[in-house]
């Protein structure tokens, strides 16, 4: 079914816990976390970054996640992740993405601003919802790094947060508070007063950008305060690979549609993990 950030953000507000988002670059990814979202018969949002054009074009995969979303039974929403332009973000409008993300926290605030108001009118035309950011985020989701700056610098301050969401009427706020994009070195220090602050300013859901690699503890902490959406990549990436470098190690491979069904099979189990913790599912 598919469905806007909205609607699958009203689900996690009533119920109070956190939608999971899912970079989807790849078929194996898409049938990993929409399969995984049918048997824990929770909402899901899968998304598709931008940065990740490079090797996989949004007119190709764009029409494959409507596919999945539109069959799928349960809610799914079809998400762009860091929209770099606003050119790219109307493309996936046209395709019939549900909600659009327009990444302007590099920018100067009034610009990020005017960028981000634009993104909201185009996002009205096509009944779709609009999540912007403030503060940045170290790392990308391809890899790579991040800006140079203090981490102080980085983290989303309160005030101007309030002020963003005035004036441009967006429907989720990407927060910065020490989590960052890609692999963790080290256990990330979040600092939770700041969102605490936030939400009470700004009024409308937030979400966690680098979401994949916090500990558990820190997921449901961040949820008890706000957090609302959840964006997770890396780790379920790599646990594909780990899957599929076991099957090499055990046994001789001949055909690769065996080695797409183990990376598809570690992606699922990594992300039924998360996807618990994030719908305060029993584990088992």
């Amino acid at each position: 079914m598919l469905v806007t950030l909205t609607d699958v953000l009203k689900l996690a507000e009533e119920k109070d816990y956190a939608v999971g988002s899912f970079n989807t670059p790849n078929l194996e990814s898409i049938m990993a976390v929409v399969e995984t979202a049918e048997k824990l018969d929770a909402p899901v949002i899968i998304s598709h970054a931008q940065v990740h054009e490079a090797f996989m074009p949004i007119e190709k995969i764009g029409p494959v996640m409507l596919h999945f979303a539109k069959t799928a039974t349960v809610p799914v929403c079809v998400h762009l992740d860091h929209g770099e332009d606003l050119e790219y973000v109307e493309k996936a409008l046209k395709l019939g993405f549900t909600s659009v993300m327009y990444d302007g926290s590099l920018l100067p605030y009034e610009e990020n601003v005017r960028r981000t108001i634009e993104t909201v009118r185009m996002a009205k035309a096509y009944n779709s919802s609009v999540e912007a950011e403030i503060g940045i985020l170290g790392g990308r989701e391809a890899g790579g790094s991040g800006p140079a700056v203090s981490m102080e610098k980085m983290y989303t301050d309160p005030d101007m947060a309030d002020r963003f969401v005035g004036e441009t009427g967006i429907d989720a706020l990407a927060a910065s508070f020490g989590t960052a994009h890609g692999f963790y070195k080290a256990k990330p220090k979040l600092d939770f007063a700041r969102i605490d602050k936030i939400k009470a300013l700004v009024g409308i859901p937030l979400v966690m950008h680098g979401g994949s690699g916090v500990s558990p503890a820190d997921y449901t902490t961040a949820i008890s305060k706000g957090i609302r959406k959840i964006n997770y990549y890396s780790y379920m990436a790599r646990a594909g690979v780990h899957k599929v470098e076991e099957l090499l190690k055990n046994q001789q491979v001949d055909f690769f549609h065996d080695i797409s069904t183990a990376a598809i099979d570690g992606m699922k189990a990594d992300i039924e993990k998360a996807m618990k913790v994030f719908y305060h599912l029993q584990t088992e």
